[in-house]
C-alpha cells in the first residue's frame, strides 16, 4: 500500500493519474495548501521541502517528495510507462525534465500573474504569457511529428505535462492555436484513469475541454 499526500494541483494530479493508470493500491491524504497544512510537522517528515505531492511505499519503506522522482519510482515499480529500451527511456526522461524545469515552473508563474494577480505587474504578465506561448509552441512542434511526447507510446512524460496543460485557461492560452497539443490533450483527457486521477483527493472542477 502506498500513502499519497496531495492536493488539487497539476503536480499532485501527475501522481494521482499515474497511480490510477498503474492500478497500484494507495491511500490519498488531502493536504490543503490553501490552509497551510503543508507546513505541519507530520507532513515535513515525508516532504522536507513542504511541497505536495509526496508518497511513502509501505512495501519498501521508501518515502519520496518531488513529483518527477515519484513518477519514475512508480513507473519502475510497476514496469509501465517508462520504456526500458535506452533511446526511448532517455526520450521519456528528456521530456519529463523539460516539464520539471520549464513547463511547470513557467506556467506556475503565469497562473500567479495572469490569474491571481492580474493588473498588478504588467511586465510580469507579458513575460510569463510570452513564455507560456513559447512553451506551447515547443509542445505543438513535438506533437506534430509524434503521437506522444516520447514517441508513439504514452509515458510518464505525458502524465507529467498533461495536468499543466489542463489549466490552459489560467494561462490565457487558446488551444485552437496549437492543434497538435489540442489533439493530444483531448485524447489523454478521455482516458478513464486520467478522469479518475484528476479528482483526487477531491473534485474541484470538471476537466476543461476546448
Amino acid at each position: 500500500m502506498i500513502d499519497f499526500w496531495t492536493w488539487t494541483t497539476p503536480n499532485g494530479r501527475k501522481v494521482s493519474i499515474l497511480l490510477e493508470e498503474l492500478g497500484l493500491p494507495y491511500r490519498a491524504h488531502a493536504v490543503d495548501i490553501t490552509q497551510g497544512e503543508q507546513h505541519e510537522p507530520a507532513f515535513l517528515e515525508v516532504s522536507p521541502n513542504n511541497k505536495i505531492p509526496a508518497i511513502r511505499d509501505n512495501e519498501t519503506g521508501i518515502a519520496l517528495m518531488e513529483s518527477g522522482a515519484i513518477l519514475i519510482y512508480l513507473a519502475e515499480k510497476a514496469g509501465r510507462f517508462l520504456p526500458t529500451e535506452p533511446e526511448q527511456r532517455y526520450r521519456t526522461l528528456e521530456w519529463l525534465m523539460w516539464q520539471m524545469g520549464g513547463l511547470g515552473p513557467m506556467l506556475g508563474q503565469a497562473h500567479h500573474f495572469l490569474k491571481f494577480n492580474a493588473g498588478k505587474a504588467a511586465y510580469a504578465e507579458e513575460r510569463f504569457h510570452d513564455e507560456a506561448q513559447r512553451l506551447y509552441h515547443v509542445l505543438d512542434r513535438r506533437l506534430t511529428t509524434s503521437a506522444f511526447l516520447a514517441g508513439n507510446e504514452y509515458t510518464i512524460a505525458d502524465v507529467a505535462c498533461w495536468p499543466w496543460v489542463s489549466r490552459y485557461e489560467w494561462q490565457n492560452i487558446d488551444l485552437g492555436n496549437y492543434p497538435s497539443v489540442k489533439r493530444w490533450y483531448v485524447e489523454i483527457a478521455s482516458r478513464p484513469a486520467v478522469r479518475r486521477g484528476y479528482h483526487i483527493p477531491k473534485q474541484a472542477n470538471e476537466i476543461p475541454l476546448p
